[in-house]
């Protein structure tokens, strides 16, 4: 039994991570890979609504594309799962135009080595203007 549940959470860890499909992952891997995260974590919070922005009205934009895509299956923003937490994130980059430049062209390409060796999927099929909207509510949450 432990065999069946090893494979499964290396399964859902490589689809929610890109798994070296184009797509990016369905609905469905990203469900399975969220429901892995939640019987790793069981105090870990996986809703994209409640991630502590201080101004909700102005982060819905930005909560919308990161639900749409496998954001939360890798980050939350108090916990470190696969990737840092957001908040984590925020301290470590001042929302300044190059940072944000930066960081919204890594969620694009994707990147490895500046968190650990995990790698972060690319997400290339997401405009450069909501990878921008994505980090500005990100590195909001420094406070």
């Amino acid at each position: 039994m432990k065999k069946v549940f090893a494979i499964l959470l290396i399964s859902a860890a490589i689809s929610a991570c890109g798994g070296g499909s184009k797509s990016g992952g369905g609905a469905d891997s990203t469900a399975a890979a969220d429901q892995t995260a939640k019987s790793a974590q069981p105090n870990a919070d996986t809703s994209a609504g409640k991630t502590g922005a201080a101004d909700a009205g102005a982060a819905a934009p930005a909560i919308k594309l990161m639900a749409s895509l496998d954001c939360n299956t890798c980050h939350k923003a108090d916990v470190k799962v696969v990737g840092p937490a957001f908040k984590d994130i925020a301290a470590k980059y001042p929302p300044t135009d190059a940072n944000i430049d930066t960081l919204a062209n890594k969620v694009i390409k994707g990147g490895k080595g500046h968190w650990g060796d995990i790698a972060m999927s690319a997400h290339p099929s997401l405009a450069v203007g909501d990878a921008k909207t994505i980090v500005k509510y990100i590195l909001s949450l420094h406070k």
